[in-house]
């Protein structure tokens, strides 16, 4: 009688097949990364475009754009200082960026002295650096 002798993998294949995944792993996941970051940032400088569009709304109507101290509520919210206002300029709400911080805003502008700055603060949360506005475009 001949007996049937059953092969299995050695430890040793499944090693070598747990390393490779982990380099291909290496490989990929890191390029996913960047792709999902830039994905938010593409998502930053079209938020900043339809709040610009927004804003030269509301000046169109009243001739001027949100003060500082009003900000971007204005475009969601008819302020006593608006006889003109004819909003919601906005449709959905106020978007935060896509790092879940509030967007910012001043009028008139430290780089925009004749209109206004709309900026993130980026990836990092801080300012500076890898920030996304409206004054320097990508």
């Amino acid at each position: 009688m001949r007996f049937r002798r059953r092969r299995a993998f050695s430890l040793i294949e499944l090693l070598l097949v747990l390393v490779i995944l982990a380099v291909l792993a290496g490989i990929i996941v890191p390029r996913f990364a960047k792709r999902s970051e830039q994905a938010r940032v593409t998502a930053a400088q079209t938020d900043i475009a339809m709040l610009e569009t927004a804003l030269d709304l509301f000046e169109t109507d009243n001739g001027r754009y949100p003060t500082t101290q009003e900000g971007l509520q204005v475009l969601l919210t008819k302020p006593g200082s608006a006889p003109d206002w004819r909003g919601p300029y906005i449709k959905k709400g106020m978007p935060s960026d896509p790092w879940g911080n509030a967007y910012i805003y001043a009028c008139p502008g430290a780089n925009n002295p004749d209109g206004f700055d709309l900026s993130s603060l980026g990836p990092d949360g801080k300012q500076g650096g890898d920030d996304i506005n409206n004054w320097a475009r990508q």
